[in-house]
C-alpha cells in the first residue's frame, strides 16, 4: 500500500515529462549562438517595452506640449533630436515598440491560429472538404499578402484592431500548407489506425493525436511569423492604414515622411524607427531558425 501510495499519479508523470521536454529543449538551444543572441535582445526589447511607462510616460506622445522645438539634431538633452512637432524622438522610440511588438505578436498569433486550423481540417478530412479548403489557400498564397492586408486596412475603421485582422487574415496560408503536410505524416501513422479501430472519432484523433505532434512546427512557424507581421505593421502604419492616435515605428517613419524628413536630410527622424524595426525583426528570425533546428534537427539550420 506504501509503494501504490508513493507512485507518482497521471498528472505528476504528465508534469515531469513536461519538465524534462523543456529541460532537453533548452539545453539544446543553448548550443544555438545566433539564436541566444536573438533572445538576448527580444528579452531586452520587451523589457524596454514594459517600462515604458515608467521611464519615459504616456505624456511623451502630446503635441501640445512638447519639450523641444521642432526638428532639432541629436544633442545632450534630445539623444535622438526631436520630430516635427519638437518631441523627444527618444522616448517616442521607446513608446512606439510597445505598440509594434503587441500588433506584431497578435498578429502572428491570429495568422498561425487560422493556419493550423485550416491545415489540420485540410489533412484530416481527406475528399471534397480538403480539396475546397487548399484551393482557398491556393488563392490566398498567390495573392500579394500586402495588397490584401492594405486593402482591408482601407475599407475598414483605422485601429490596432483593424490592423491585427489585416495582417492575420492575409499571412496564414504558408502556416496552413506546412500543417496540412505535418498532418498527412502523422496520420499515416499505425498509432492513428489504432485509436480509430477503439471509437476515437475525429475530434479525437485532431486534438490527443494530430495537435500534439504538429505543435513544434506551429511554436516555431509563429516565432517566424512575428517578425513579419512587425514590418507588415510598420508597412502599414508608413501608408497611413494604421491608428493615428498611438505611437509606432511605422507610424513615426509615416511622420517623418509627411515633415520631409528625406528631402530636408532630417537622417535623426529616420533611422531610430528604422534600425528598431530591422533588429526586432532580426531577433525574431533568429530566435525562430534555432526553435525550428530544435524542434527539427533533420533542417540542418546552421549554429
Amino acid at each position: 500500500m506504501s509503494t501504490e501510495a508513493a507512485q507518482p499519479g497521471p498528472r505528476a508523470l504528465a508534469r515531469q515529462r513536461r519538465r524534462r521536454s523543456a529541460a532537453r529543449f533548452w539545453q539544446q538551444y543553448r548550443t544555438h549562438r545566433a539564436g541566444l543572441l536573438g533572445l538576448a535582445a527580444l528579452v531586452l526589447f520587451a523589457l524596454v517595452a514594459l517600462t515604458a511607462p515608467l521611464t519615459v510616460g504616456s505624456g511623451v506622445s502630446d503635441v501640445t506640449d512638447a519639450p523641444g522645438r521642432p526638428l532639432e539634431a541629436p544633442s545632450g538633452r534630445f539623444p535622438l533630436g526631436t520630430d516635427r512637432f519638437g518631441r523627444d524622438l527618444l522616448g517616442l522610440v521607446v513608446w512606439g515598440s510597445r505598440v509594434s511588438l503587441l500588433v506584431g505578436l497578435l498578429a502572428a498569433v491570429l495568422s498561425v491560429a487560422i493556419g493550423a486550423v485550416v491545415g489540420i481540417s485540410a489533412g484530416h478530412f481527406r475528399g471534397a472538404y480538403g480539396t475546397v479548403l487548399m484551393r482557398i489557400t491556393d488563392w490566398f498564397l498567390v495573392m500579394p499578402t500586402l495588397v490584401l492586408a492594405i486593402a482591408l486596412a482601407t475599407v475598414m475603421s483605422r485601429s490596432l484592431g483593424t490592423v491585427v485582422l489585416a495582417i492575420g487574415v492575409t499571412s496564414w496560408p504558408t502556416t496552413a500548407r506546412l500543417v496540412r503536410a505535418q498532418t498527412l505524416a502523422v496520420e499515416s501513422r499505425p498509432y492513428i489506425e489504432r485509436a480509430r479501430a477503439l471509437g476515437g472519432g475525429h475530434w479525437h484523433v485532431m486534438t490527443r493525436h494530430v495537435l500534439p505532434n504538429v505543435m513544434p512546427l506551429v511554436l516555431a512557424q509563429t516565432t517566424l511569423m512575428v517578425s513579419s507581421s512587425i514590418l507588415a505593421e510598420a508597412t502599414l502604419a508608413f501608408l497611413g492604414l494604421g491608428d493615428p492616435t498611438v505611437v509606432s515605428w511605422g507610424g513615426l517613419l509615416q511622420d517623418a515622411r509627411e515633415a520631409g524628413a528625406v528631402s530636408a536630410g532630417d537622417w535623426w527622424y529616420l533611422v531610430p524607427p528604422g534600425i528598431a524595426i530591422a533588429l526586432v525583426a532580426l531577433a525574431f528570425t533568429l530566435c525562430g531558425r534555432a526553435v525550428e533546428s530544435v524542434l527539427n534537427p533533420g533542417l540542418g539550420v546552421t549554429r
